[in-house]
């Protein structure tokens, strides 16, 4: 065997010798293709940062995105123009959906000194006397008013609210000091002059004491928090 030469063996049997000049660049070799190996296994730094900063910005967009909701009818701007859409989603009632509800506000809260609406789009038919029961139901429960003031709003939603059917939608906007109008498919069907109505009536959905707070927290823009 020459000087400064080196033999592989496998297994007890010589396969190949090489002088050490060799030896070295065949070791270089192999560990710089381990190291090519080990970099394809995984993203290169700018990949990598490229990569963390796209899912960081998708978090970001879907945190602060807008909420997309269908625009009020003209009649209903003209009275709150500033309202802009805070949340909203469906409500469903034992597996039945019953309407999706949009809320609409001037400000950061719901406020009694601010304008506000709030837009239902009904998935069903149900008789106007109805929708009065049982929001009196809820302003009872939530024990706002006396029995008489109850029994007085009770009346006035009776005489406003009408059969709505798939596809109609009722509109309440509360503008201070504390007018409360309706509006059904855009065109206004009553009013209350009652800063403790417009506080008992969206309060079925916004009081924090409302029967239904997953529901509020979708109309406030909370549910994804």
């Amino acid at each position: 065997m020459l000087p400064n030469t080196r033999c592989r063996r496998i297994e007890g049997r010589l396969v190949r010798c090489e002088d050490s000049a060799s030896a070295a660049a065949r070791v270089s070799g192999d560990t710089a293709v381990r190291a090519a190996r080990r970099r394809a296994s995984r993203p290169s730094g700018w990949r990598a940062t490229l990569f963390v900063a796209a899912a960081v910005f998708a978090t970001m967009t879907g945190a602060a995105a807008s909420v997309v909701a269908p625009p009020l009818p003209a009649s209903v701007r003209s009275v709150a123009p500033e309202l802009r859409a805070q949340g909203g989603g469906e409500l469903r009632f034992f597996g039945l959906s019953v309407y999706d509800g949009w809320f609409w506000n001037s400000g950061a809260a719901w406020s009694l000194d601010q304008p506000f609406a709030l837009d239902l789009h009904y998935h069903r038919s149900l008789e106007g006397a109805s929708i009065a029961e049982r929001s009196s139901d809820e302003i009872e429960k939530l024990g706002r008013g006396t029995a008489e003031q109850r029994a007085r709003w009770g009346e006035a939603m009776k005489r406003i609210f009408p059969n709505v059917a798939r596809g109609d939608r009722i509109t309440g906007v509360h503008t201070p000091p504390g007018l409360v109008q309706f509006f059904a498919n855009g065109k206004l069907i009553g009013s209350v002059v009652d800063r403790e109505f417009a506080q008992a009536f969206f309060g079925i959905w916004l009081d924090p004491k409302t029967s239904r707070a997953d529901f509020r927290r979708k109309l406030l823009g909370e549910a994804a928090r």
